[in-house]
């Protein structure tokens, strides 16, 4: 086949000035890169490099920003403690529907398992298909369900951590938010772990850069304050404000209660222990109320957790007959000996019965 020597000349010197000048182009950018990539370096060390986003992070549009969980925070013991709180207590409410949750990512983000336990929780039945498997329907029972969370949710204070689009996409922190929520709201009888944190990747993409910074989001503190307690009372401002006098106020709540129930020949030296397993509790309501508790009622000699926390509970329903408020300590509370739980319940009673004989 015959060539044109020319026409290739030709073209070898095109290309050459075309290659010098993508060289030139290259290396200048190759500057800029490198003064941006320090620049970064000593304003973000810690923050993941361009090789961690993922791919639908380049496409963001302009100012929009999207969330991921450090890889580290997914590996902390407590957050996946969480986790395992949270399957085990959806599992055992949605037990009945024969719904067994495995993973918070892959089997809440359509919605239906959210929409199951909103309605066991609330007592409430959703307008939504059963069974949605387009994204499109996914995405309308999750609206529903999340304007019913929000609904509920809001008036108390909360701060919305949630949407449609982080749910539907698997954003783990924002189901754990979510799921902490109800939790605190409905008064779960389950222990979440205290002082969860994670860190966050914030990417945010603006005049066409993608800036990434870290954010801390904590997902649990006390379980006192987790559990609704906010509303504070005259036992709170006494530890606030006298802690030294502890002692002195656990010296008045033994001698309280000794007063009554050494009508049935029995003594109480330590509040937190001898008290945790709610016998002690039934028998005082009965005391301070005038009214024998039938043996039937309650465990005289419990053995497992949930017999102690069914004694426990059952008191609380005595105290709330008796004209008391409904105590703002868990059942679970007092089983686990927290010391402030079952004090706090000792004093609610003693405001109220100091007086009786």
């Amino acid at each position: 086949m015959s060539t044109n020597p020319g026409r290739v000349k030709k073209d070898e010197g095109f290309l050459g000035k075309l290659g010098g000048t993508l060289a030139r182009k290259k290396r200048s950018k190759e500057v800029s890169d490198l003064h941006e990539e320090g620049k970064n370096a000593i304003n973000a060390p810690l923050l993941p490099s361009s090789a961690d986003l993922l791919p639908e992070d380049m496409l963001l549009e302009e100012n929009a920003e999207r969330s991921m969980l450090d890889p580290t925070s997914r590996e902390d013991p407590k957050f996946k403690d969480l986790q395992k709180v949270l399957i085990d207590w959806i599992n055992n409410e949605l037990e009945e529907e024969r719904i067994i949750v495995k993973d918070l990512e892959e089997d809440l983000y359509d919605g239906q398992v959210l929409q199951k336990l909103f309605e066991k929780l609330s007592g409430r039945k959703l307008n939504v298909a059963e069974v949605t498997q387009s994204e499109i329907g996914q995405k309308q029972k999750l609206q529903t369900v999340l304007e019913a969370v929000n609904e509920l949710l809001r008036p108390q204070g909360w701060t919305i951590e949630w949407a449609v689009d982080s749910i539907h996409s698997k954003n783990l922190v924002a189901i754990v938010y979510l799921l902490v929520a109800l939790a605190m709201h409905y008064m779960a009888p389950i222990r979440l772990p205290e002082h969860v944190s994670v860190q966050v990747v914030v990417v945010k993409k603006k005049e066409g850069i993608l800036q990434t910074a870290q954010v801390t989001k904590e997902l649990t503190t006390t379980t006192e304050m987790m559990m609704g307690r906010f509303e504070r009372d005259a036992f709170d401002t006494l530890l606030d404000h006298a802690p030294d006098k502890l002692n002195v106020v656990k010296t008045s709540l033994i001698t309280f209660v000794n007063k009554h129930l050494n009508k049935l020949n029995l003594e109480v030296t330590e509040l937190e222990s001898q008290f945790a397993d709610g016998v002690y509790l039934v028998l005082l309501m009965g005391l301070l109320e005038d009214y024998f508790v039938p043996l039937y009622n309650f465990y005289l000699t419990p053995e497992s957790f949930e017999q102690k926390v069914h004694n426990v509970a059952f008191a609380f329903e005595l105290m709330q007959d008796g004209g008391l408020k409904k105590p703002k300590a868990r059942p679970e509370d007092v089983v686990n000996l927290n010391l402030k739980s079952t004090l706090r319940v000792l004093y609610n009673l003693f405001t109220n019965y100091k007086s009786a004989d």
